[in-house]
């Protein structure tokens, strides 16, 4: 993890390389055993294997993970411009003051992987279409407003404009950095999500106004129902007639909460139950009412979560 000058191994004179992987990037050993990767404008010219490290010249420092990622760790910050690697690494810091924890050893190195990425196709003219993912700035605030700072701090530090929908990329990024789960499993999340919102829109025949509290309640919903699926605790009653008479009275919502549990069979091979369907009909039917007449109140016989 990125730490201040000076921090640990930097603070012992007798600390020497143990590979210069370019003028800016040394890896060392510590006492430990563990490989150190040391940062430092100019910190590697000149210096030989087994040679002593100046510590007034490290500006980072952080321990690399597992063997196993050290190889790919190492190329990655012999290629990546430094320009690059010192700005990233001001981003994280703060993200992590902005979220008030560290971010752990893997993140500094994924996002200069990506911002290296973006700043190559940039200048090769290509921009990756993206979304902005709205359901974002709803399920997790703190870490989209942690991405945005980050974004901004890169884009400063590296004197460029970055796309609006890095702060999208960044928090995927944070997201993975900060839950204990694998890899992707965010991604796969909200990629689910939007699934589910283009289903009701397109049943709606409308674009879902993303300021409406409504719509907020329905992406928080759609989240909830999705991780219960996950952890196999659908909600379920042996009462079907509020279920029946939501599936009377609002025909086109009830078609399209249909439409969602095909899509959610297909995508997770679990069939919802009628509890969860009803809860689908009535948030629809909230969406359906509020576009069609922003000012007037919910319809108040609608069955409350």
């Amino acid at each position: 993890m990125p730490a201040p000058a000076g921090h640990d191994a930097a603070r012992d004179s007798t600390v020497v390389a143990r590979k210069v992987l370019n003028n800016n990037v040394v890896i060392t050993v510590d006492a430990a055993g563990r490989e150190r990767v040391l940062m430092g404008r100019g910190l590697g010219f000149g210096l030989k294997p087994e040679t002593p490290i100046d510590p007034a010249k490290v500006e980072k420092t952080f321990v690399l993970d597992a063997a196993s990622d050290s190889a790919q760790a190492q190329q990655l910050l012999r290629d990546a411009p430094y320009e690059i690697v010192e700005s990233v690494m001001r981003g994280v810091e703060v993200a992590e003051r902005r979220l008030g924890r560290d971010l752990g050893r893997r993140l500094p190195l994924a996002v200069i992987d990506h911002v290296q990425f973006v700043l190559e196709r940039l200048d090769a003219g290509v921009r990756i279409p993206s979304t902005s993912m709205p359901e974002l700035r709803i399920l997790h605030p703190d870490e989209f407003g942690a991405a945005q700072a980050m974004a901004d701090a890169i884009a400063t530090s590296l004197g460029r404009t970055l796309p609006a929908e890095e702060a999208v990329f960044l928090t995927m990024h944070l997201l993975n950095a900060t839950r204990d789960e694998p890899n992707g499993t965010a991604a796969l999340l909200f990629r689910r999500v939007q699934h589910v919102v283009a289903t009701v829109e397109r049943g709606l025949g409308v674009t879902l106004d993303i300021g409406d509290a409504n719509y907020a309640r329905f992406i928080l919903h759609v989240q909830f129902l999705l991780q219960r699926l996950v952890n196999r605790a659908m909600l379920a009653s042996g009462d079907t007639s509020f279920f029946e008479f939501a599936a009377r009275s609002y025909p086109r919502s009830y078609a399209i909460a249909q439409d969602v549990k095909a899509y959610v069979l297909a995508a997770t091979g679990s069939a919802l139950t009628d509890e969860e369907l009803l809860y689908l009909i009535v948030h629809v039917e909230r969406l359906a009412t509020a576009m069609a007449a922003p000012d007037q109140p919910v319809v108040g016989s609608l069955p409350q979560e």
